[in-house]
């Protein structure tokens, strides 16, 4: 599976949507022969970057059936926009010509669930394990218990205040979108069923 350059932002989320779908199927086409492990030595160009979850049960290449060389990832409990992700986000853009960035959240976070924890409890996390619940606690607030499934209500709207995080971040993010060079996008991974969905 040589890599070709998605031709435009919609070709970049096909790819990923198309991947997961034969991530689900058990039908993956991404090894990684040692030609192009060689190849990659020499640079990168990866078409999308993902802020996914530290979550183990969340593979961001696996579930996408992308090759190395094809996806920038960032990783943090929560899939949170801080201050060295937004910079590793920018850097995608800016130097790696990544043209598609995802906020990939995941369902039964824990990191979502320390927040609801503690928005019902006030009880502080150990360490700096509380910065993560500070930072999910708006999404918790702004969710209710009482409107069905509390957490997974939460895992959406955390994946979504972060998604337009990016943007309002950064200058650098929010002009290539209004150049319609990158496109952010909101996302999350079904931990039973393996399916990736696009947020609208």
């Amino acid at each position: 599976m040589p890599f070709t350059r998605p031709a435009s932002l919609d070709a970049a989320v096909t790819r990923l949507v198309e991947g997961n779908r034969r991530f689900v199927e058990e039908h993956p086409v991404a090894p990684v022969p040692s030609f192009h492990r060689i190849e990659l030595a020499s640079g990168q160009s990866p078409f999308a970057t993902i802020l996914g979850c530290s979550d183990s049960r969340v593979p961001i290449e696996t579930i996408f059936d992308q090759q190395p060389g094809n996806l920038f990832v960032v990783r943090v409990a929560g899939n949170i926009v801080n201050d060295d992700g937004l910079a590793s986000i920018e850097y995608a853009i800016t130097v790696l010509d990544s043209m598609l960035v995802v906020v990939l959240g995941h369902t039964q976070c824990g990191a979502v669930k320390a927040a609801l924890d503690f928005v019902e409890t006030n009880a502080l996390l150990p360490g700096h394990m509380q910065l993560l619940a500070d930072a999910i606690t708006p999404a918790a607030r702004s969710t209710s218990r009482d409107n069905g499934d509390w957490w997974h209500d939460a895992v959406i709207e955390n994946v979504r205040m972060n998604a337009a995080a990016v943007t309002q971040r950064s200058t650098i993010v929010a002009d290539a979108v209004r150049e319609g060079r990158v496109r952010v996008a909101g996302a999350t991974y079904d931990l039973h069923s393996g399916v990736v969905s696009f947020l609208d």
